[in-house]
């Protein structure tokens, strides 16, 4: 059996700011999506693989922002070691593995899958490996088809149709060549680590260069600049040139990929989880993160309530009025009230919120602790899934609107497209604002 291990890259609290005001309230990979932390559903796609032995989490956060998610998960995969390893500083997507090459490769294992966090995904991880399997190369990426003008977003990869070898890659061109992107899903073996070395002898030289070239300003090598190498810029495009890297392309049918840049974004990942979880066999979710201990979130059934319209998360201890409407595409976290004849579709309503009676909550999410008053009506845009700015030109785009932790919204109040901060109190309507 092939002797596998999993990173999760998951960046540091400077890193997200597109996400505000839900990383205000918890670190990004541990926002809830479909009831667990964005990074669980990694961790449970990760864990199932036979062969795997232990899956590290990489990153600049400090390491008490994930004992009690690494405890949870530890405790539910107990047949897997999960670590988390704190870069001495921000090292980019590829240094901080190159700087932790020898924990990766502790155990010897075959090859090593590195997901970035900010993904939601079906994570067809065994395809993967089968697919590598049959190549002899460095690395194998997760590609998928999206429209040609979103390309320029992403890393664009250029396949030979016949044996999927990638011939080439650039990160965010400014030239479609392609509707392929790079998914931010690698699949390693021990070669990587000298192409790894390979980018930071090139990315060294050309500052020493640079170095040279200006007496007037400190050395570029004295912040260990070179080490801060990224997986997309530095050496993906390296493999490529050497013939070392293969892409398993997604089926558009069976899988699913998006990114998870600002906080709308979740909303149509959370709607694409929970129709994955629907269509595949149930299974346990862990629970949102909160100050204190909750039960494990798991899913509704039809008989719940008459007014639920699948598919729904409802975490056991929310209250739910059975003339409320629920759903789909809705997640309900613990200790959240939801009174009567409200109606709640395509929303995450998260810890301890307060929905009261007939108010109507659409393409929204509701942040911690908030409260919604009686007749009032909370609602967002439709976005698209791939809509990566929460801004543009200093107006709101259309998406969802966002209450961020401890909003009060008055009685017969409609709060539409909005970005609203923590601890505010909305006692008129708003409309396409940031509210702070």
């Amino acid at each position: 059996m092939t002797v596998l291990k999993g990173v999760i890259l998951v960046g540091g609290p400077s890193v997200g700011t597109q996400f505000r005001p839900l990383s205000m309230g918890v670190p990004k990979p541990l926002f809830p999506v479909a009831g667990s932390p964005m990074i669980y559903h990694h961790v449970n796609a990760l864990a199932k693989i036979p062969g795997m032995k232990e899956i590290l989490l990489v990153g600049f956060f400090e390491k008490e922002v994930f004992d009690r998610f690494l405890a949870d998960v530890q405790s539910e995969f107990s047949t897997v070691s999960i670590r988390y390893l704190r870069e001495y500083q921000s090292l980019g997507t590829g240094g901080g593995l190159y700087h932790f090459r020898d924990e990766i490769l502790r155990g010897n294992p075959d090859k090593f899958f590195v997901l970035n966090a900010d993904i939601a995904c079906s994570f067809p991880l065994e395809s993967i490996l089968a697919f590598d399997s049959q190549k002899k190369a460095a690395a194998t990426i997760f590609g998928f088809k999206v429209d040609r003008k979103l390309v320029t977003k992403f890393g664009n990869v250029v396949l030979n149709p016949e044996t999927a070898e990638v011939l080439h890659f650039v990160e965010k061109p400014e030239t479609v060549l392609s509707d392929t992107i790079s998914c931010g899903i690698y699949l390693f073996n021990k070669d990587i680590f000298g192409v790894m070395a390979e980018a930071i002898s090139s990315l060294r030289a050309k500052l020493l260069k640079m170095d040279a070239a200006s007496d007037s300003r400190p050395s570029l090598l004295t912040s260990n600049q070179a080490e801060r190498i990224r997986l997309e810029h530095d050496v993906l495009s390296l493999l490529a040139a050497n013939k070392q890297l293969y892409c398993y392309v997604g089926s558009p049918v069976k899988d699913f990929w998006m990114q998870l840049k600002t906080g709308s974004s979740t909303i149509p990942a959370n709607r694409l989880y929970l129709q994955h979880f629907k269509v595949n066999a149930p299974r346990r979710l862990s629970h949102v993160p909160t100050p204190v201990a909750v039960s494990p979130l798991t899913p509704t059934t039809p008989s719940t309530s008459s007014g639920i319209v699948q598919p729904v998360f409802i975490h056991p201890s929310a209250n739910v009025h059975p003339s409320a409407r629920i759903g789909p595409n809705v997640s309900v976290g613990p200790r959240a009230v939801i009174g009567r004849g409200v109606r709640v579709k395509d929303a995450i309503i998260l810890d301890n919120v307060e929905i009261n009676h007939d108010s109507c909550v659409l393409n929204a999410i509701v942040g911690w602790d908030s409260r919604v008053g009686s007749w009032s009506r909370i609602e967002g845009a439709p976005g698209e899934s791939l809509q990566l700015n929460a801004t543009y030109k200093g107006m709101k785009v259309p998406s969802a609107c966002i209450l961020g932790n401890n909003v009060s919204v008055a009685d017969e109040v409609a709060i539409r497209n909005c970005i609203v901060l923590p601890h505010k109190e909305l006692k008129t309507s708003f409309h396409n604002e940031v509210l702070m």
